[in-house]
């Protein structure tokens, strides 16, 4: 199934948007609270890397994506604002990328 969802840049963009919205969650519910509460930064040094990769490549996969299929500037741009809010990939997964 996962390898399926690769042969094409929507199906990246759907796994690359799952990703991302883990990571921004786990960077947020819980390395930044080991952070700040307890004093281990090292949580947020590893998961605030791996979510930024992950932010890039979403952000690159929604231009390659709105040009390939002709979006909407509009719905192109909802897809990216949503990656800045939490559960907002997991939303765009269900109202924006469906074939």
């Amino acid at each position: 199934m996962l390898a399926y969802l690769f042969r094409t840049p929507l199906g990246r963009l759907r796994v690359v948007g799952f990703l991302e919205g883990v990571s921004f969650l786990v960077l947020l519910g819980i390395a930044m609270p080991l952070k700040y509460a307890f004093g281990e930064p090292a949580a947020v040094r590893l998961v605030g890397m791996a979510h930024g990769v992950l932010f890039v490549l979403y952000v690159l996969l929604v231009i390659q994506v709105s040009i390939e299929r002709s979006w909407s500037w509009r719905k192109a741009l909802l897809a990216l604002v949503v990656s800045v809010v939490p559960l907002g990939t997991f939303w765009a997964e269900k109202k924006l990328f469906q074939e």
